[in-house]
């Protein structure tokens, strides 16, 4: 399944794009000026974007990862937008077969742009078809079978790839070696995200305190996608409880019905660092012990669950194991034990 943003047309406020993207459409930045956070990466790629105008030329093939929220998708359609072209959308699962991506590539206009999301879990005749299209645009295709067979190469216009990815260590070494900007998107600060759930608020046409909007960028994990989650709920009880307004009883109430607590983690990750201590005593344990006991995917863990643990202290990974720190401890009210084992490997 696709999605076009037409050249030059203004963009609907009805949410358009599938999955977790529906909920935030109508909150994306629109321009690069209400685009907060990630600064060098933004720069960079206003460059890029004002050399290949000048150059009249399609800009390189770009590979945005990091976590997911964090804005992949909305750097795309910036970059289409201000190259001023196309951009279809599409996503690894959704390419199929060889022919599925031949009919996308030859309805491209010159420097339209394909955002691929998910972009790792194309599968390798996908992938293999896709070379040549990156480096020298065009398509080679296979006529008949046997000994009859024939490869026809079809001409394509100059075009770039966006790809989006959260696990680039699954990408292969060809693919990645083709695209000429690899960039990585790192969590916000909470100043970063006031300024988002700011913007964000007028947009919903909430008014929110200064002290509540602290609190709420604090709470949202240095992730965009969870701040502007978060606001909807919060505006939902505000409306429906309150006076309209978002104050900081509003949000206490909100949050504490959310089971977010005052650094971010909700009921999983509590349930992850209690799981790490109270069974098996601190760690360190294996990921698959660990996902078995908590009932989820190895995937689930390593992905969703672990990165924001780690990057805020709580965890550590260690060649033996994960390991609860002793900031964990004392954020859930646990004594730490303290033996000398724990205590080398929590350092």
């Amino acid at each position: 399944m696709t999605n076009i943003s037409p050249k030059n047309e203004q963009k609907p406020e009805t949410p358009v794009t599938p999955e977790e993207e529906y909920l935030f459409t109508s909150l994306r930045a629109r321009t690069w000026d209400e685009f907060a956070g990630q600064t060098q990466v933004k720069h960079a790629f206003q460059i890029a974007i004002k050399a290949a105008k000048k150059r009249k030329e399609a800009i390189e093939h770009i590979l945005l990862y990091g976590p997911p929220g964090l804005g992949k998708t909305t750097l795309a359609h910036l970059i289409g937008d201000e190259m001023g072209v196309n951009v279809r959308v599409t996503s690894g699962p959704a390419i199929e077969r060889a022919g599925d991506l031949a009919a996308i590539l030859t309805n491209l206009e010159p420097r339209d742009v394909l955002f691929i999301d998910e972009i790792h879990r194309l599968n390798k005749i996908v992938e293999e078809t896709l070379y040549p299209a990156m480096e020298d645009f065009a398509l080679d295709i296979v006529i008949g079978k046997g000994p009859s067979a024939r490869t026809l190469r079809l001409d394509l216009p100059p075009f770039t790839i966006i790809g989006a990815t959260t696990r680039i260590g699954l990408l292969s070494s060809p693919m990645r070696d083709r695209f000429g900007v690899i960039t990585r998107l790192s969590f916000y600060k909470p100043k970063e995200l006031e300024e988002i759930l700011a913007r964000a608020a007028k947009k919903l046409n909430i008014a929110i305190n200064d002290q509540a909007l602290v609190e709420l960028s604090v709470r949202s994990r240095g992730t965009p996608r969870i701040a502007l989650r978060l606001l909807k709920r919060v505006r939902d009880v505000a409306q429906v409880e309150g006076e309209g307004h978002i104050t900081q009883d509003i949000l206490t109430r909100t949050l504490t019905m959310l089971e977010v607590d005052s650094v971010g983690l909700d009921d999983s990750d509590r349930r992850l660092l209690l799981t790490i201590i109270d069974k098996f005593a601190g760690g360190p344990v294996g990921i698959e012990t660990l996902a078995a006991a908590l009932s989820e995917d190895v995937g689930t863990v390593e992905e969703v669950l672990e990165p924001y643990l780690m990057q805020i202290g709580f965890l550590k990974r260690t060649p033996r194991g994960r390991v609860a720190t002793p900031i964990a401890y004392a954020h859930l009210g646990k004594a730490f034990p303290g033996t000398s084992e724990q205590k080398k490997l929590s350092l």
